[in-house]
């Protein structure tokens, strides 16, 4: 009988999303850290001129195509979950992370030229990667639970997604020390990835529940509630009387309506910011490699378990803060946080330097998912998915401009001051602070101007 219900309780918990969560995480953990280690071993002496620039010029060419192949591949797998196959996108972006860690493999037991992984991020693409995974986790994560518990549930979920990672990153550097000399280094770390995104793919298409969607419910809330995507969840009452009155009552604001002036400043700070962070990590990747840290595989995992870390230290600084103050003064607090931390990331010269920089990005991860927050206030319900939609493909583009402009400038700067394309991204960090103020002083005015109204 015990037997029987640890079964059952087994079987619950594989139906559930944290599994596919954490699965996912550790595969792409230890894919991160085999890639990173195997560019290094095949461009040589990872301190001279030459292998940084060719390290740079290998992750710059691999994140514009993982970042910008897979724009479409996502927009037609979210038209299809929209219309009821909701584990579409989370198993055909699964898969594409499995082609792309067999492609990895291939690339280190057959000796195969490291060009090879560009088709393996162009087949990644393809399958809507992580830009098609996570929106698909995150609407199953919304069915699966109650409007009063939805913001709790995924913030679990994503402090399980960092403390996954964490996890993952600091295996990963032992586990590339395990290698067979017949096969190659790392083949046991690619291996262990790929087998980790097999079982996540396995469990998302034959295991994972989709709970199905109450209209019900949204029928009769509909009535009750704003027009708006920016209410707080946990308003929203528990129980919905059967009988909805025909009038809504005075107290019920009207629509939001659309204010342009904030979403030009919105999406301007995002993606100021979000170029600064992608130039930053991705010089970062090949910036320790070199003299004088010369990271082993074991500091590169530890290095990735530090930057999941801030993952969670920012989610409980939203926790903690958003009480006692405003979306954009949340925003602003992660946007100094980043600025100061990648600032001193300029100057490092030892591994215990590189953390100390690190521990200042602790909220470094708040401001886009507020910038997101607050976007979707400014629009109607109907549409926020549309607007978020379109910002994050503006993203997406914003990598065209970001991606190689990092690269370069590091490469013309790596003889004289390697560090200055992270004073460059504190820079642009400081810049995109200016539009977040200017939102937050119309923010104050509207309130001013309202409660004046009301008096």
């Amino acid at each position: 009988m015990v037997t029987r219900s640890l079964c059952q309780g087994a079987f619950a918990v594989l139906r559930r999303v944290e599994p596919t969560l954490v699965l996912e995480q550790l595969g792409s953990c230890l894919f991160s850290t085999a890639l990173q280690m195997v560019v290094k071993d095949r461009c040589g002496n990872a301190s001279s001129a030459d292998a940084q620039r060719a390290m740079s010029d290998f992750f710059m060419t691999f994140n514009l195509i993982d970042g910008l192949v897979p724009i479409l591949p996502t927009l037609l797998l979210a038209r299809l979950a929209d219309r009821g196959w909701r584990r579409l996108p989370i198993a055909v972006s699964l898969a594409g992370y499995v082609l792309l860690s067999l492609a990895l493999l291939l690339v280190v037991v057959l000796r195969l030229p490291l060009e090879v992984m560009f088709g393996g991020a162009v087949v990644h693409g393809l399958t809507g990667g992580f830009g098609a995974f996570w929106p698909g986790m995150m609407t199953l994560v919304a069915l699966s639970s109650t409007a009063a518990e939805r913001s709790k549930a995924m913030m679990t979920v994503e402090l399980l997604y960092g403390a996954a990672g964490v996890v993952g990153s600091l295996a990963s550097g032992h586990l590339f020390l395990l290698y067979s000399s017949s096969l190659g280094t790392g083949t046991v770390l690619i291996a262990v990835g790929a087998l980790l995104q097999l079982l996540c793919l396995a469990q998302a298409t034959f295991l994972l529940q989709v709970k199905p969607e109450s209209h019900q419910v949204t029928e009769e809330t509909s009535h009750l509630l704003p027009d708006t995507c920016g209410e707080d969840s946990s308003e929203v009452p528990s129980e919905v009387p059967s009988e909805v009155p025909s009038e809504v009552p005075s107290e019920v604001p009207p629509p939001v309506e659309r204010n342009r002036v904030n979403i030009v400043l919105l999406v301007a700070a995002a993606m100021l910011y979000v170029s600064a962070v992608g130039g930053a990590v991705e010089i970062l990747e090949v910036f320790v490699l070199k003299e004088p840290l010369n990271w082993s595989a074991t500091q590169v995992g530890y290095g990735h378990a530090a930057g999941c870390t801030i993952f969670l230290t920012s989610f409980l600084g939203v926790i903690v803060f958003r009480r006692c103050v405003s979306d954009t003064a949340l925003i602003l607090m992660g946007m100094v946080s980043f600025a100061s931390g990648i600032y001193f990331m300029s100057f490092v010269r030892t591994t215990s330097m590189f953390y100390l920089a690190r521990s200042l990005n602790l909220f470094a991860l708040i401001p886009m998912p507020t910038i997101r927050s607050l976007l979707s206030q400014q629009v109607p319900a109907s549409s926020c998915g549309t607007t978020l939609t379109y910002m994050q493909i503006a993203l997406k583009f914003a990598g065209l401009a970001y991606i190689p402009a990092f690269t370069k400038v590091y490469q013309r700067t790596l003889d004289w001051f390697p560090g200055f394309v992270f004073t460059l991204a504190s820079v642009i960090t400081v810049l995109g602070m200016i539009p977040i103020s200017i939102v937050g002083y119309r923010s104050r005015q509207k309130r001013k101007y309202t409660r004046t109204q009301v008096d």
